[in-house]
């Protein structure tokens, strides 16, 4: 079978460590023949991404925090020599802990605006910093969560936050479409990962899954990294837009009931 992305570039961001389903869509890249450019925010998670990087034998691993425009101008600069950028994926998120452990009416408008900033405004950003990278069209993909259009108990702020994260795909992919560059979203199952262990009773919520879902399995890290292959790929030349689920169907579940 042929490498479904031979020949392209693709950039992830957000990258935190082997269980991160950035990791997993990196090395899904990697498989597929993608040259692959990896980036970090600070010095605190540097020394982790260079060596997973080096793992998957990254052509580039940058420092970008994608909050700071001047760091975005930059991450632009550095990469113009490896142009055209084909592939784009979008995986950061932050909302704080407290924010997350108390009522949503409780949030605080610093806290609202962060989450905001991070998981949703930052899309936009780095699309407009790497579109004109992308010269030759190509796909941009970020994650969001059934949180966006369900109350998820306890995923609260972040919720609101993949919502507006969600509508920013569709508006996206409105305005770059005319450059043949494909915007959408992958809204994956819950899955152990270091920042769900911030979700208080996260393991109550993989149970529930685990039981209610058609598949009545939790989603696989790898399921998803397949997904955003083909998203990246020439194979999703045709879709631009949407949320793609992977969650094992649990998002077609209404009320489960006991036999």
């Amino acid at each position: 079978m042929p490498h479904l992305l031979a020949g392209k570039t693709a950039i992830v961001l957000g990258v935190a460590n082997k269980w991160s389903i950035a990791y997993a869509i990196s090395s899904a890249f990697v498989r597929e023949g993608a040259s692959l450019i990896l980036t970090y925010q600070g010095e605190r998670q540097r020394q982790t991404v260079e060596e997973l990087g080096a793992d998957l034998k990254a052509s580039k691993i940058l420092n970008c925090d994608v909050t700071q425009p001047a760091e975005l101008e930059r991450l632009a600069s550095e990469l113009k020599s490896t142009a055209p950028v084909d592939a784009v994926v979008h995986s950061i998120a932050f909302a704080n802990k407290e924010d997350l452990s108390r009522p949503f009416l409780e949030t605080s408008k610093d806290g609202f605006l962060l989450a905001q900033e991070v998981s949703a405004y930052s899309l936009v950003s780095v699309a407009r910093t790497l579109a004109p990278l992308m010269t030759n069209g190509g796909s941009i993909t970020t994650l969001t969560y059934l949180g966006s259009t369900r109350v998820v108990q306890n995923y609260n702020v972040m919720g609101v936050a993949k919502a507006a994260l969600e509508a920013c795909v569709r508006y996206l992919a409105s305005d770059l479409g005319a450059a043949n560059i494909r915007v959408n979203a992958i809204s994956a199952g819950p899955i152990k990962t270091a920042s769900a262990r911030g979700i208080k009773d996260f393991s109550k919520v993989l149970d529930g899954v685990a039981a209610l879902a058609p598949l009545r399995r939790n989603t696989d890290p790898a399921e998803v990294a397949d997904t955003a292959v083909f998203l990246a790929s020439d194979l999703a030349r045709g879709v631009t837009g949407n949320v793609v689920f992977v969650d094992a169907g649990f998002q077609t579940i209404g009320i489960g009931l006991s036999a």
